[in-house]
């Protein structure tokens, strides 16, 4: 048995089901305010905001709207960098995880472990690849007004690195694209993973996705 529960309180701030979509993303956010505010603000109607999960700095587990239908977490679009926007309301493809967290803020590690086991049991039972392009900040979609959702000091790195799971990981490889750094990982079996988007982009490169063959398209500029 499983050493988290999910708590329910429920939002009326959803739309029932996903309008045909299937989801293939996990979308994590700060609530940029304290709990239980922050709770109660996303089960005010007039807040016209939710989200599926928040899980509070001590580690429990909300759920506000159930995986089945859309929670409004994400669904302004802004200058986006996630290759796997289609053109549509995000919400309908992706599920939606806040954390108790001010701007600027740290996660505490009681939040992270909870946070960590919510993630991993979603990937698996969604079959949601762990990667950068499927486990995503709110500023991938709204790169403007988002820009720090879930803010600099969110532990992607780690988060990763503990989601891929330490049996498979070898060493973590920091890449350097003139003066920025990026984290990768050594995998077993001659495999390696690092963020395809933003070293590519990094290198002055056009990214796309191909959603039919499910193929990075990556293109030089000029």
């Amino acid at each position: 048995m499983s050493k988290y529960v999910i708590k329910q309180a429920a939002s009326p701030n959803h739309n029932q089901g996903r309008g045909g979509k299937k989801i293939i993303a996990i979308v994590l956010h700060i609530t940029a305010g304290l709990f239980p505010g922050c709770l109660g603000w996303m089960r005010n109607p007039a807040a016209k905001a939710s989200v599926h999960y928040l899980i509070t700095k001590t580690g429990e587990i909300y759920q506000l709207v159930q995986d089945t239908d859309t929670a409004w977490h994400a669904g302004i679009v802004n200058k986006p960098t996630w290759i796997l926007y289609d053109g549509s309301n995000p919400n309908r493809y992706t599920l939606g995880i806040e954390f108790e967290c001010l701007a600027g803020g740290e996660l505490t590690e009681t939040q992270y472990q909870a946070g960590l086991w919510l993630i991993s049991s979603l990937t698996e039972k969604y079959k949601i690849p762990v990667d950068q392009e499927h486990i995503i900040g709110h500023y991938r979609i709204d790169s403007v007004d988002r820009p720090n959702d879930p803010g600099p000091y969110f532990p992607w790195g780690r988060l990763f690195h503990d989601l891929i799971g330490e049996k498979d990981v070898l060493s973590e490889a920091k890449i350097k694209v003139d003066d920025q750094v990026f984290t990768g990982f050594i995998l077993k079996d001659n495999l390696s993973y690092a963020p395809v988007r933003a070293l590519a982009e990094a290198l002055g490169c056009k990214v796309e996705w191909d959603d039919k063959t499910k193929t990075v398209l990556i293109e030089r500029r000029g």
